[in-house]
This record gives structure tokens, C-alpha cells and sequence, in this order.
């Protein structure tokens, strides 16, 4: 499939051989966006017979309620496999940002591969995961915990008091974070999903960066 279809000025789909790109614009609204897309959806349906090729939706970042609406009109006229463009990787620049942070020395645990729902791993020092923190799963450091990955489960940094102990992941998508005795509530609705974010305590509250 090629060539590229314009919905108005806040959405525009470019046909590829093995995928779809959906890109929006950054400014668009969410009201404008689904308008654009239940517009053209019928004409990009019309391009599937018996493929399925894969979509992926990127350009803008979006609340994880938005993505659920986009999801959800998407898949109420194709079936098919979605994706929303967002990095798993924490990034070198976050990494540093990190380490400024003059974060105290602590022994390092490493666990290489994603987490699944059950699954729980303790560090009495610091905490390194190289893959996912998916729903379900817990992660629990006396010091720090960075993951390589999403955060969508339940980590608690700090676990014995440390309060100078921080969290860093390359996606946060859960609905709490905890850094000692702090808690912290996100809200799916309202939050976006925080990209390659630093999470430490500043004056007694959980702060994301």
C-alpha cells in the first residue's frame, strides 16, 4: 500500500508495505482528532481485505484516556494490531539526568527481562530492571529503582526510610508510585503517560520530571 491520506490538518495516515502511521498533531485537540479519524477510518478499512497490517499511532503524547478512545474507534472498524509510538528506552540523557541527582552509593541488584503480573523482586540496596514492570508486578528497593523499560506496576523505592532514594523508568504508566513513606496517586484519566521520567521526594511530595 502506498501514499498518504490528509484528515484535515490534525491527523494524517501514511501507507506503508508493512505498517500504517497514524500521525497527530501535537496541537490538535482530542474532540478534533476522533472527529478526523471516524471520517477516514471507512476509506482506510476499505485498503483491508485479508491483511492485517499492523497500525501504529504516534506524533503527539496523549493521556491514557485519550489512547483508550482512539483504541477503542479504531478497533470498532478494523481489526487489528495497534501501537502508540511511545520509548521504552530510559535514554542517555535521563540516565545522566539521574546520576546528577548525586544519588548515594548503594549495592546494585540486576534482573534482566520483564516482570509479569505476580512476580515480585526486593533489593536491600539499589534495584536495576532491564525490561518491563508490567501490571501485576511489584518491585521493591531499600535504595533506588530504575527500570530500563514501563513501569506498570507497583514499585516502592526508599522501602526503609530512604527518602533521598528515587525512581527512574523509561515510560510510567501505573497508578501509584511509592518513595518511602510517600504515596503517590495517578490518575489514568488526567495523567499523561510520563516518558523517561526521574520520580524523587521534594518538599515531602512525590514529584515526576
Amino acid at each position: 500500500m502506498k501514499g498518504i491520506v490528509k484528515m484535515k490538518n490534525c491527523v494524517s495516515i501514511n501507507l506503508k508495505k508493512d505498517e500504517i502511521i497514524i500521525k497527530l498533531n501535537d496541537n490538535a485537540e482530542q474532540i478534533d482528532i476522533l472527529e478526523s479519524l471516524r471520517k477516514k477510518l471507512p476509506e482506510l478499512k476499505k485498503l483491508y481485505k485479508d491483511e492485517k497490517t499492523p497500525i501504529t499511532v504516534t506524533g503527539k503524547v496523549l493521556k491514557n484516556k485519550e489512547i483508550d478512545e482512539i483504541q477503542e474507534l479504531i478497533k470498532s472498524k478494523i481489526d487489528v494490531e495497534i501501537e502508540f509510538d511511545m520509548p521504552k528506552g530510559l535514554g542517555l540523557h535521563n540516565i545522566k539526568k539521574t546520576f546528577e541527582k548525586e544519588i548515594a552509593v548503594s549495592e546494585t541488584k540486576f534482573h534482566r527481562g520483564s516482570l509479569r503480573c505476580g512476580q515480585k523482586i526486593e533489593s536491600e540496596g539499589s534495584l536495576v530492571i532491564i525490561g518491563d514492570v508490567n501490571s501485576g508486578a511489584e518491585v521493591i528497593a531499600s535504595d533506588n529503582i530504575v527500570i530500563l523499560g514501563a513501569l506498570r506496576g507497583l514499585a516502592h523505592a526508599g522501602a526503609k526510610g530512604n527518602r533521598q532514594a528515587i525512581i527512574a523508568a523509561g515510560l510510567i504508566d501505573t497508578v501509584q508510585i511509592r518513595i518511602a513513606n510517600i504515596v503517590k496517586e495517578i490518575n489514568r484519566d488526567e495523567e499523561i503517560m510520563h516518558k523517561q521520567s526521574c520520580v524523587s521526594i521534594v518538599d515531602n511530595s512525590i514529584v515526576i520530571e
